[in-house]
């Protein structure tokens, strides 16, 4: 007792001149950033005060040298605002660090040294400037990757120089709130599994949370992971894939220290604006800003320079509540993001200057120029240079052969021959993508008649009736994505060196083909879970499709087949929806028993999932979910519920803190996990095909706590 009482007054004195140095540093940054600011206020009076000229006449040739006088000033602005936000930055790190400056500690002894180094472990690293001495150890740094991947004994690590090898006589971990050492505890693989049991055991949050006291071993060697460009996770529900894609993008970051990678040259690819906003605080928490992420339809919206394009979730919502189009839908949608398809717009676009391009002959001032036949010749060469690109050549190439023929032309004149040219140099995407679909024999000449589409007389009617809509559908948007960066290609994302894909089942060979296009030099992170797909039925050779259509020299795929967020109870319950080949382990945290309660009266039920939230918010859930099919479905419960309950609805679009109690469709609760779940929909009529077992799937592993079914009039076939 007396050995732990000294130990404690060690680590307490250890924590105390840590804090002290972190103060010390603070408090010179934040004076460093008051001189800052004042240089920023005195280099803005000079730029008001020595530039007379008004900034909207310097853009003209001759206004050059004002204008570089006007840079002469505003430079030395900018280098001061980049410099005053590069300390803020460290004034927030150290800000976080006082109040919980590490969380671990490995005694380290070096081969073929003596002593053993007391190594510490946090969010960030922490140095003296004055005697070097490193007080706190990166988590993200090599000798931090001792701390996840081995228990005490001989180790090694690969750092910059090479492997090095040690011994490890300590493990040792820390609860530290608010700069006060609360306890510690010496680690091995039992007592470490009981704490994560207790962290795991504990209510969930609104954002999702950092997980850098407990990264397992398996998911340390997928964050830091260098060799690859492509590294595939199939990852279970619970797994912590989306934890694990984030802590690899900070580690990354940390690693473009040295190979210049940084917050500008990284992309996130979330499946929703909901999903975005949950895993928001994640990199900042790991003092990282400022990484951009994108939903799918974004990327569209850009690409096509339209707003008005049905999200995923509009799609899937149309879905699952048309009994009328649900079929066709799901067949137009795998025909147009197929390979097949992609084949057809490929020879589509080939054909363009042959078919669908209308050249004429050029004239000026009734001089013959150049003929139609000549015009094409200059189109259809020089494979490897985009459609777009080449007809935009075009026009300058006519207006060098006006001058050549005809003498100099003003400026006038040349925008009014550009105006005329457009009529065969200018392309309505659009309009020719959906032209597509009126002419079968057409359709199937670019097929090159050698594939089989079934059903093709329905998805052309379908599409057809959609052409005339204001909105542009899923589908067809995507496809309209692909052709319009074929046909122009996009310099938007050149400077992304890595990318991660959230929820990879989710997206079609087409859709990775875009990706291939838009981040043609980048590196890979690839998440998702076979068992978690919506509308298609997917298996493991998805991930070799994705492997051959990005085309990256070195590739691999982990799985990760053990599951941390449900209790036992809950996740073996929610296996009777999945292929029981699957393997799925638990964690081996106990709970209650998932149950199913079957009400043939409408008030009934009401007055069961009422009782429920009220039992929930008595175990102070902090999260409950009542989780519906659709949107549709979900409307109906809340007005039934909101007289009686305080609740949210969650809808297409919504962003919200996932706090209280809300109502949400299922398919936009992937990826996020709630104290406690009520299924509330779960009769016959809405679950019954394989489909619909994802979708049980999905909702029952959101539950981290807490599960119940209910069922008004007869039950669902699949939970018998």
């Amino acid at each position: 007792m007396e050995q732990k009482h000294l130990e404690f007054e060690y680590e307490a004195k250890r924590l105390e001149q840590t804090i002290s140095l972190a103060s010390k540093q603070l408090k010179k940054a934040r004076e460093s950033n008051e001189e800052n600011k004042a240089d920023i206020i005195a280099a803005k009076k000079e730029l008001r005060e020595n530039t007379s000229h008004s900034i909207s006449n310097l853009w003209n040739a001759e206004q050059f040298e004002a204008l570089a006088e006007l840079g002469q000033y505003v430079n030395p602005v900018l280098d001061k605002i980049a410099d005053y936000e590069e300390v803020e930055n460290k004034i927030l790190r150290l800000e976080n660090l006082i109040k919980s400056p590490y969380f671990a500690r490995i005694d380290f002894k070096f081969d073929e040294e003596d002593a053993f180094e007391e190594i510490y472990i946090g969010r960030t690293s922490l140095k003296d400037e004055k005697t070097h001495e490193m007080y706190i150890y990166d988590w993200r740094s090599p000798i931090a990757s001792v701390f996840y991947r081995f228990v005490t004994g001989e180790v090694y690590y690969d750092a910059p120089v090479g492997r090095i090898s040690g011994e490890v006589n300590k493990k040792r971990q820390y609860e530290i709130k608010n700069g006060i050492l609360e306890y510690f505890f010496d680690a091995d693989v039992q007592i470490i599994d009981e704490f994560l049991r207790k962290l795991l055991s504990q209510n969930t949050s609104n954002k999702m949370k950092t997980i850098v006291e407990t990264i397992q071993k398996e998911q340390d060697i997928v964050i830091r992971d260098m060799e690859n460009d492509l590294m595939m996770v199939q990852g279970v529900a619970g797994s912590g894939k989306t934890s694990i894609a984030l802590h690899r993008t900070a580690y990354l970051m940390y690693q473009g220290l040295t190979n210049k990678l940084s917050a500008n040259n990284i992309i996130i690819i979330s499946p929703n604006s909901l999903f975005e906003q949950y895993i928001e605080n994640v990199l900042p928490e790991l003092g990282e800003h400022h990484v951009q992420s994108l939903i799918f339809e974004e990327i569209m919206s850009l690409v096509l320079q339209q707003d008005k394009i049905q999200s995923r979730n509009q799609f899937l919502e149309t879905l699952i509540t048309s009994d009328r189009y649900r079929t066709v839908i799901k067949r137009s949608i795998e025909l147009k993001t197929s390979l097949q398809f992609l084949e057809i717009l490929n020879r589509f676009v080939e054909d363009l200057p042959n078919r669908w391009i209308a050249f004429e002959d050029v004239y000026y001032k009734g001089k013959f120029i150049i003929g139609k036949e000549k015009l094409k010749e200059k189109i259809v060469g020089r494979v490897n240079t985009p459609l777009g690109m080449k007809l935009e050549q075009l026009e300058e190439y006519v207006l060098e052969l006006i001058e050549e023929n005809c003498g100099r032309i003003s400026k006038g004149e040349e925008a009014r021959i550009k105006n005329e040219l457009l009529s065969f140099t200018k392309l309505s995407i659009k309009t020719l993508y959906f032209e597509l679909f009126k002419d079968k024999e057409y359709f199937n000449y670019l097929a090159k008649n050698r594939m089989s589409f079934e059903h093709l007389d329905e998805i052309f009617k379908y599409t057809n009736e959609n052409s005339n809509s204001s909105w542009l559908y899923y589908d067809d948007a995507i496809a309209l994505s692909y052709l319009t960066l074929k046909i122009y290609g996009s310099n938007e994302y050149r400077t992304i060196k890595q990318v991660v894909v959230d929820e990879a089942q989710d997206y079609y060979p087409l859709q990775y083909e875009i990706f291939r296009i838009l981040f043609l030099d980048s590196k890979f992170t690839i998440l998702g879970d076979m068992n978690q797909t919506l509308e298609k039925q997917e298996d493991i050779t998805l991930y070799e499709q994705i492997k051959t259509i990005l085309n990256k020299k070195k590739a691999t795929l982990i799985t990760m087949d053990k599951s941390f967020r449900c209790t036992n109870e809950i996740l073996n319950y929610s296996m009777k929806f999945i292929d029981q080949t699957t393997k799925i382990k638990s964690f081996n945290r106990e709970g209650e028993k998932p149950e199913v309660h079957v009400f043939y009266n409408q008030e009934l039920n009401c007055n069961k999932i009422i009782e429920e939230i009220a039992y929930c918010q008595r175990k102070d859930y902090q999260s409950i979910g009542l989780i519906c099919k659709s949107e549709k479905s979900a409307l109906v419960l809340y007005d039934m519920l909101k007289d009686y309950v305080d609740l949210q609805l969650i809808k297409n679009e919504s962003t919200c803190d996932l706090q209280g109690v809300f109502i949400i469709p299922v398919y936009m609760s992937k990826g996020l996990e709630f104290d406690a779940v009520l299924v509330c929909d779960t009769d016959k009529k809405n679950y019954e095909s394989e489909d619909d077992k994802k979708l049980l799937y999905i909702a029952c592993t959101r539950a981290l706590h807490r599960l119940n079914l209910f069922c008004q009039n007869e039950i669902s076939p699949l939970l018998v």
